[in-house]
């Protein structure tokens, strides 16, 4: 029997609880010992099985140069980004994305069972305004510079100890503006390409990305603007130590394509921000 691994969509459920697949891969392995000779054979390729579905998601891959193309609006097709840590007190996520998309839709969702909205970034239908959600709370941010077929660096931060959330759309700040506190588990499920109005699912095929994407990463704690900074500009950042796009470890659902960025963005490593041209940051 030959197995083929690819990042593709799986049939079995991609939600539940960090090692679950090691737990489940366990108990299966003992249970094949306790089965007379006949069963054996058929229970070892189901096992083989389930080792190459484990491996084909749990093993991370370094996306640089690369993007997520979202070629048309569905209500099925996303990319599950897996984390690192489980427990967020803040939270940094930066992505870059391109769309000519002029109704609302989800740039990047987090949910949990209780909350749909965990942390959710969202540009409105509205010209120029974002809202950020964060445990189903949400701040609105206005009079954003946002042009269409057009490759933007976005960055939204939330610190847990105050409540406060800002939005910065290449490399240019928001106000700052409260939402709420607490804390957050990144072990929720965490998508692009749609936005969650349930846990894992209720897809809205006109909230659904269609576009590019690349570069997503994910702090648990708050970048400095000098740290966004050097994001923006695709200089020497330091990547997210929840999601790394360098080390990424997902799962794609559906006809998503993985391109080759210099295909599609040439512009981007000349991109610069002339507010920002003369600053000098050192940390």
């Amino acid at each position: 029997m030959v197995l083929s691994c690819t990042r593709k969509e799986k049939t079995q459920s991609t939600v539940g609880e960090p090692g679950s697949e090691i737990k489940s891969f366990n108990f299966f392995l003992h249970s094949l010992t306790q089965l007379p000779d006949p069963g054996r054979e058929h229970k070892m390729k189901s096992l083989l099985i389930v080792v190459v579905l484990t491996v084909c998601e749990a093993a991370p891959e370094d996306l640089t140069g690369k993007t997520f193309s979202f070629s048309k609006e569905t209500k099925t097709d996303y990319v599950k980004l897996i984390p690192t840590s489980e427990m967020l007190t803040a939270i940094t996520v930066c992505l870059r994305s391109f769309t000519d998309l002029k109704r609302g839709h989800g740039l990047f969702s987090m949910s949990s069972s209780s909350l749909f909205n965990a942390f959710l970034i969202f540009k409105e239908e509205t010209a120029n305004r974002f809202q950020l959600f964060v445990k189903d709370s949400s701040a609105s941010f206005f009079e954003q510079e946002y042009k269409l077929n057009t490759w933007h660096s976005i960055c939204a931060t939330w610190d847990g100890n105050t409540g406060v959330v800002q939005l910065w759309l290449d490399g240019r700040p928001s106000a700052r503006k409260y939402c709420t506190d607490g804390t957050l588990s990144s072990t929720s499920l965490i998508m692009i390409g749609q936005e969650q109005d349930s846990h894992g699912g209720r897809f809205d095929i006109k909230q659904s990305f269609v576009g590019m994407m690349t570069d997503v990463h994910m702090w648990n704690f708050v970048l400095s603007p000098c740290e966004i900074q050097r994001y923006v500009e695709d200089l020497n950042y330091s990547p997210g130590n929840v999601i790394n796009w360098k080390a990424l470890n997902y799962a794609i659902v559906g006809k998503i394509l993985v391109t080759d960025k210099n295909d599609v963005c040439p512009c981007l490593a000349k991109r610069k921000m002339t507010n920002i041209l003369n600053q000098s940051c050192q940390g």
